[in-house]
């Protein structure tokens, strides 16, 4: 079985850590190699960017520069990481990917979404989701699901783009919504106000699919 890139996507708090936890370890159990990873992340350059980019303090940030770096973080991400492990015949399992950028920061932020598509080209170099799963959540639900999780760890403060107002997170939905509807062949929406097992069968059914695309 060659490799597959498998992307994780949603407004903040719809529960793609713990999805993308309990399917990697499921593929594992069928002893399937996966590779877990993250953007803005990934790389040690990545993270470094990661850090400038959600960082509460930097208030002063515009949304250009927001942006520029997540692309930045990104072009690494595929070539220092992503890549590689696809050649090698892995599974990449990726919280969050170029569609988030088209969401945040077109959507959310009102930039030109054809500029955006021309940089996240340029930044993924021809790498492509083999599918994208999208989790809805209504944002009054994800945000508060993460003031819940913030709540009881101390120091876990939110970070720069989960502390923006409900406006912003309800036009990151509608893009990641609108994405959807764009792109059903590779993007396929689930809801994720459902219990976890729910949505873990759903979408373990959709990532069977894909890998058994790929039996001889």
């Amino acid at each position: 079985m060659s490799g597959k890139f498998i992307t994780f996507e949603g407004p903040d708090g719809a529960g793609k850590t713990t999805q993308i936890t309990m399917l990697g370890e499921r593929l594992a159990g069928m002893g399937i190699k996966v590779i877990y990873t993250r953007e803005p992340g990934g790389t040690e350059i990545g993270e470094e960017i990661r850090r400038i980019l959600l960082d509460p303090s930097n208030t002063k940030m515009i949304d250009r520069t927001e942006a520029l770096l997540y692309a930045a973080a990104r072009a690494q991400h595929v070539e220092e990481l992503i890549r590689p492990a696809l050649r090698a015949g892995n599974i990449v399992l990726c919280d969050r990917f170029a569609d988030s950028t088209i969401a945040y920061q077109g959507f959310g932020r009102g930039i030109d979404v054809r500029f955006l598509d021309e940089l996240n080209t340029m930044a993924v170099a021809g790498v492509v989701p083999d599918l994208t799963i999208i989790l809805d959540v209504d944002p009054v639900l994800g945000i508060g699901r993460i003031s819940e999780k913030r709540a009881v760890i101390p120091g876990a403060d939110k970070d720069r783009i989960e502390l923006e107002n409900m406006n912003f997170h309800q036009r990151v939905r509608a893009g990641f919504r609108e994405l959807a509807a764009k792109d059903p062949k590779r993007c396929k929406i689930i809801d994720a106000g459902k219990e976890k097992e729910a949505v873990h069968a759903e979408i373990f059914r959709l990532v069977n699919e894909v890998l058994d695309n790929e039996s001889p």
